[in-house]
């Protein structure tokens, strides 16, 4: 099952409704997946006057509760040689910090690998959990958040323990991330392949995270968000609804048989995804939207521009 919400708004006016905007949708998912959820928002946090610049995020994630995220940032800090400082969202940490996020995002993996780099970027953040939908938004404080564009996921557990590693949205370069609803069949042989390019690491079995790690890497060599995607429809064998966040926009894809549900809608002021029409019904404006069935092979993607 699983389901996948999406929201991008074109309007600034609309962004300090993001997270009231998106809760709902998300929440109308939870019957397609009630087991763990996570929740993908781009904002600015107004950290320093040149956010995106000078100043990266990273969204981390320990399993005990009196983890000493202090004492990791201070060591991330004399490493990297940043400045470090650390806001405490429910289980997870959100690390503000100078320097480009790649160098701290490898830094963790090689040096503190305990704890979960559940993002890094310059307005990315994820947060994830086991448990219903609502409860997660709610302990997060989502529906106040003020951003650009937020992607969440709704996960039913079928082949798999639930966990929250394994909790989607995920992100394996900056300011990228993508929740998925389907299977890969192939997904051992990419991630092979991708080790073997050099950088990528993975933190957990899931297919979803080789998928984004294959993005990262098309990104990586130059390729554009809709030429990645076009590339992974002949490098990735399965059956997929894809939705991608970059800290520019969103893209959704599916697969050439497109037998997982998906539906889009659009208006003068937002873009949402869904996989069913449900959670987009109560958006503002809704009556007058576009709405279709994105079709099978096909990249659709919005951007600030």
């Amino acid at each position: 099952m699983c389901g996948i919400a999406g929201l991008f708004l074109k309007t600034p006016e609309l962004r300090q409704k993001l997270g009231a905007l998106f809760s709902p949708m998300l929440r109308e998912m939870s019957e397609r997946g009630p087991d763990s959820a996570g929740i993908a928002v781009y904002r600015d946090t107004g950290r320093g006057t040149a956010e995106g610049a000078g100043h990266c995020k990273l969204s981390l994630y320990h399993a005990d509760p009196a983890f000493d995220w202090d004492g990791l940032a201070g060591d991330l800090a004399s490493a990297a040689g940043v400045t470090v400082e650390v806001e405490r969202l429910a289980s997870h940490a959100l690390l503000h910090a100078s320097g480009p996020p790649a160098k701290l995002r490898a830094w963790l993996l090689a040096e503190r690998p305990e704890v979960r780099v559940m993002s890094a970027g310059h307005s990315l953040e994820i947060y994830k959990e086991i448990g219903l939908p609502a409860t997660i938004l709610e302990r997060f404080a989502v529906p106040q958040m003020a951003g650009s564009h937020a992607i969440g996921h709704t996960r039913m557990a079928t082949e798999s323990a639930v966990t929250t590693e394994g909790a989607h949205p995920f992100n394996t370069g900056d300011d990228l991330c993508l929740v998925h609803n389907g299977s890969l069949s192939n997904h051992h042989q990419v991630k092979r392949w991708l080790q073997r390019q050099g950088d990528a690491r993975f933190q957990t079995e899931n297919d979803s995270e080789v998928a984004a790690g294959y993005l990262t890497y098309r990104l990586n060599e130059g390729a554009t968000i809709d030429e990645a995607l076009e590339a992974a429809l002949t490098d990735l064998d399965g059956f997929y609804t894809f939705a991608v966040g970059t800290g520019d926009g969103f893209a959704v894809l599916r697969d050439p048989i497109a037998c997982k549900p998906a539906v889009l809608a659009e208006t003068d002021d937002w873009v949402a995804m869904a996989s069913e029409f449900r959670a987009i019904a109560r958006l503002p404006g809704v009556e007058q939207a576009k709405v279709w069935e994105p079709a099978p092979g096909q990249v659709y993607s919005w951007g600030r521009a």
